[in-house]
Parts: C-alpha cells; sequence; structure tokens
C-alpha cells in the first residue's frame, strides 16, 4: 500500500482507518472515567464519608503498583503489530503467549506479597485510622484481580496491535459496564462499602478476561499453541522481550515519578496551590484518555509499518497523528482557558480554589500543546519497539527539563514556576523524541 502521494485514493483510506481506530480506542478510554464517576458516586452517597476517602487513598497505591506493569501492555502492542506486518501468526501468537505467561507470574507474585505491599503502602499514605481502615478493606478485597488486570493489560494490548479497536472497545465496555452493576449491587443494595467497590472492580476484571479469552477461542488459536510450544521459551526472542518491558517500565517509573513529585511539591506551597494545580492536572488527564486514542492507533501502524518493511509509510503516519494530537490538546487548553470559571465551577464550588485558576490556566496551553506531541511520540516509537529511546529521552527530561526548575520553584515558593518545570518537561520529551523520529523513516 502506498500512500505517499496525495492524491493517492489509498493515502485517504488510511487516514480513513487511522481515525476509525483511534475514535475507537478514545470511547474505549473515555468508559474509565465515566464509570470512575460512578463508583465515587455510589460511595460518596453512603452514610460515612470515610468509605470514599479510603477507596482514594488505596487508588494511589494501586496505580502505583499498576503503572509499575504497564509495559504489559505497551510493549505487546508494537511486538504484535510488527509480527502483524510481516503477515507472521505464529510470532502473533508467541507474543500474546509470552506476555501472557509474564502477566501471570507477576499478578501471583503481587499476591504472594500483598500483606508486605500492603503494610508498607499505607505506612506511606498519610489519613485517619479509619479512613486506613476503608482502605485497606477495598484493597484486601481488590487485590485479588491483580492476576486478571495484567492478564487484560496484555490482552488489550495484542488487540490493538491486531488493529483490533472493536474489540478492544468491547470489552472495555464489559469490564467498566460490570463494575458499575456490581457496585451498585455490592455497595447500595448489599451495603458492603469500599470491600463491595473491591470485590466488584475484582470481579469485572475477571468478567473482561473470560469474555477475551472467548474472542480468542473463537478465532481457534488454540489450536495452534501446540505447534509453536517449543519456540515459547526462544532464549533470544525472551532476552528482547524482557529488554523492552525493563525500557518501558524505566520510562514509566520515570513519567510517573514527574507528576508525583509535581504534587508533592504543590503540597509544600499550601493547600490551596494543591487544590488548584490538582483541579488543572484532571483538566489535563482528561485530555490524555482523548489524546491517548491517537496514541494508540499510532502504535498500532507504527509497528505494522515497520513490520511490513514499509518505513516510507511512516511520514504520514507522523505528520496526521502529529497534527490531529496538537489540535485536540490545544482544543482542550483553549476550551478551559476562555470559559474557565463555567468549567472549573463544574468540578468544585470553593471560591478560594476557583479565584487564583485564572492565573495558572494559561499553562494548559504548553503543557497540553507539546504533551499531546509527546503522548504521541510515545505511542510511535511503543509502535516501533524502541524501548531504548523512550527510556532515555523520558529520564532526560525528567532531570533536564523539569528538575532544575521545579527545584528553584520550590526554593522561593513559586507555584508559576512549577508549572514552567511541567511545562519544560513536556518540551524535553518533544525534543528528545522528535530528533530520533528522521532516522526511523530509512529502517
Amino acid at each position: 500500500m502506498t500512500i505517499s502521494s496525495a492524491s493517492n485514493p489509498k493515502r485517504h483510506e488510511f487516514v480513513r482507518r487511522f481515525f476509525r481506530l483511534a475514535i475507537v480506542n478514545i470511547l474505549s478510554n473515555l468508559m474509565v472515567p465515566i464509570a470512575g464517576l460512578v463508583d465515587v458516586a455510589f460511595l460518596g452517597h453512603l452514610a460515612e464519608i470515610r468509605h470514599l476517602a479510603g477507596v482514594a487513598l488505596a487508588t494511589v497505591l494501586f496505580n502505583y503498583i499498576y503503572w509499575t506493569f504497564g509495559f504489559l501492555r505497551m510493549g505487546t502492542t508494537g511486538t504484535t503489530a510488527q509480527a502483524v506486518g510481516r503477515s507472521d501468526e505464529e510470532a502473533v501468537l508467541l507474543t500474546l503467549l509470552r506476555n501472557g505467561i509474564l502477566a501471570i507470574g507477576l499478578g501471583l507474585i503481587i499476591l504472594i506479597l500483598q500483606y508486605p505491599l500492603r503494610e508498607l503502602g499505607f505506612a506511606l499514605l498519610s489519613a485517619a485510622p479509619e479512613v486506613k481502615s476503608s482502605g485497606i478493606a477495598y484493597y484486601n478485597a481488590l487485590i485479588w484481580g491483580a492476576p486478571a488486570t495484567l492478564l487484560n493489560f496484555v490482552l488489550m494490548g495484542w488487540l490493538l496491535g491486531r488493529e483490533q479497536g472493536g474489540r478492544v472497545l468491547l470489552l472495555s465496555v464489559v469490564g467498566n459496564g460490570a463494575n458499575v452493576v456490581l457496585d451498585y449491587l455490592f455497595i447500595v443494595q448489599w451495603g458492603w462499602e469500599s470491600a463491595g467497590a473491591g470485590i466488584a472492580t475484582a470481579a469485572s476484571q475477571y468478567l473482561m478476561l473470560l469474555i477475551g479469552a472467548i474472542l480468542v477461542c473463537r478465532e481457534q488459536w488454540l489450536g495452534k499453541v501446540k505447534a509453536i510450544a517449543s519456540r515459547l521459551l526462544d532464549s533470544s526472542a525472551l532476552k528482547a522481550t524482557f529488554a523492552l518491558n525493563s525500557d518501558i517500565l524505566v520510562r514509566t517509573f520515570a513519567l510517573v515519578s514527574t507528576f508525583a513529585l509535581f504534587t508533592n511539591l504543590s503540597s509544600s506551597l499550601g493547600t490551596v496551590v494543591l487544590a488548584t494545580n490538582t483541579l488543572l492536572l484532571q483538566v489535563v488527564t482528561l485530555a490524555a484518555y482523548f489524546i491517548d486514542g491517537l496514541a494508540f492507533a499510532t502504535e498500532s501502524f507504527a509497528g505494522i509499518f515497520r513490520g511490513k518493511g514499509a518505513s516510507e509509510q511512516l511520514p504520514l503516519l507522523v505528520r496526521i497523528s502529529g497534527a490531529a494530537s496538537l489540535i485536540l490538546g490545544l482544543l482542550f487548553a483553549l476550551v478551559f482557558n476562555l470559559f474557565p470559571d463555567s468549567l472549573f465551577r463544574l468540578l468544585t464550588n470553593h471560591s478560594e480554589v476557583i479565584d487564583p485558576i485564572g492565573s495558572y490556566v494559561g499553562w494548559l496551553l504548553p503543557v497540553l500543546g507539546f504533551g499531546s506531541v509527546a503522548y504521541m511520540l510515545d505511542g510511535y516509537f511503543l509502535g516501533l519497539t524502541e524501548g531504548r529511546i523512550l527510556r532515555k529521552a523520558t529520564i532526560t527530561a525528567a532531570l533536564v527539563g523539569f528538575a532544575p526548575v521545579a527545584i528553584v520553584a520550590w526554593r522561593v515558593q513559586s507555584s508559576q514556576l512549577l508549572w514552567l518545570a511541567l511545562s519544560l518537561f513536556m518540551v524535553a520529551r518533544v525534543v528528545t523524541l522528535g530528533v530520533k523520529v528522521p532516522r526511523t523513516f530509512n529502517n
């Protein structure tokens, strides 16, 4: 498929394929915050607010646990897409099996270590005893869903790599829809409070996994397992898998740590600053659910093109996904800049938080403008399975782009400088990844 010519109809067919997959990915991503809002509504209407606070506290711990293993999704997509591009069905199945086995192993390790993880996590998290008690009840229930959650990471990545966004959307609707229904049953009807929320989420993950397994079985992939069993533990393939996953792990840790440090430094500047910055970060997170839909599509097509050996198609992919991501990111920033009071009052009614937000909302333009392109480039290099580039770029951006100005912001107690540090982090990510793009066109 040649798409280098602007007048080539196949180019337009690719554009349609790209945006069709991107839109389905966005819809799938949006299921997560929608289900989260319903969860909050159920817990927030209980007689005691400690259950909502406890779940929020435990969620911080689970975010770290699951973000740590996010490489299971990201590492699966690019490898699968490249195998699809080579029309190598055996490699497609081997990617699912190898990463699936890794997910099961890691999930079982989490279960074995659940007690020390819980004790360490809640020792580091500050809250009243009754809030911690509710958080621990939620943790004790949800932790049993770890193997299913990690396997679903692999399954989602595998389907994205095969350009099957419709099935990703189906699984997302099933998982998040079941979570809402079970939350209502366990929390509202049966009164299981925070423990019920944990059981509902864990059960929904297993249901999602069951539906995913049925989809895989219907394609008769399992019948091919015996034929490729001897290749499952191939040393060179395993080495490449672990190398890619370790690079993505370090990249993710650097990214999460940067945002965690931003939040911690905001806290040191006072409660009002923390609340204001948290609201602005919620906008960044909401925008990311949309932008990631484009990044996931970029990831899929970059891998497929690399697998085909069709590097001449990559420049168009970068132009389309880059432009669409930038427009979407800036659109979010502009809307919140034009209507800050109205929109932020949907999130809080505290005037002491909303009043100063007008002096900070302008930072959404560079953060989401450069950040949207950075997210797209993340997806691009994940699709190419260039984990080393992602690792080095993110570490450089954190240490050179963010840290120096963040330290100054803390020393002089300036929230404006803190937002400058986050903006420079996004700029550094774009620069460090962008300079590597041209050479990928010749591979």
